[in-house]
């Protein structure tokens, strides 16, 4: 059974926990845009990290057009899911990572569930998102909730409307 999934937007009250998270169960270039920094969670990357999560922080209507939102399962922080807006009109990119130890419960689908009724409530009409075509994860949360995939050799494209219903 799926535990309940809570989204808060990344802010200050959240952004350690978040960062914390990122440095035990997740590796640097699966969580943030590479930066030149030593290998590893240095402290030039923890502070990298910061950077682009406080970049964020004005939301869709800020300069990176981007929001952000610490997934929370059980009170704790687990993972991130973003969205952000696309030169297509009333469409969202999005992305999410989840620390391992939550990995495989479920947890990245009810997230991105919730982000498709966000995206919706701000007048959002298509989610789109990258992915590889080995990140099963990945394609598994998407296609369970309905996206049309397009494989691009070791890349694929995901599409969801949100004009149509959601499994």
């Amino acid at each position: 059974m799926v535990s309940a999934v809570r989204l808060e937007p990344v802010d200050e009250r959240n952004l350690e926990p978040l960062l914390s998270v990122a440095a035990a169960e997740a590796e640097p270039d699966d969580v943030m845009p590479a930066v030149e920094a030593p290998a590893g969670w240095s402290m030039a990357r923890r502070e990298a990290f910061r950077d682009y999560h406080r970049a964020n922080f004005p939301g869709l209507d800020g300069p990176a057009r981007t929001r952000m939102y610490a997934i929370l399962t059980g009170g704790e922080v687990v993972g991130m899911i973003r969205m952000t807006c696309c030169d297509e009109p009333a469409t969202v990119e999005t992305g999410l990572w989840l620390g391992r130890s939550a990995r495989g419960q479920g947890l990245g689908a009810a997230a991105l569930r919730q982000l498709l009724d966000v995206a919706a409530a701000a007048g959002m009409h298509t989610v789109v998102a990258e992915t590889t075509s080995d990140n099963t994860g990945a394609l598994s949360v998407l296609r369970k909730l309905g996206a049309k995939l397009r494989d691009d050799g070791d890349r694929v494209h995901a599409e969801i409307s949100l004009d149509t219903p959601q499994s």
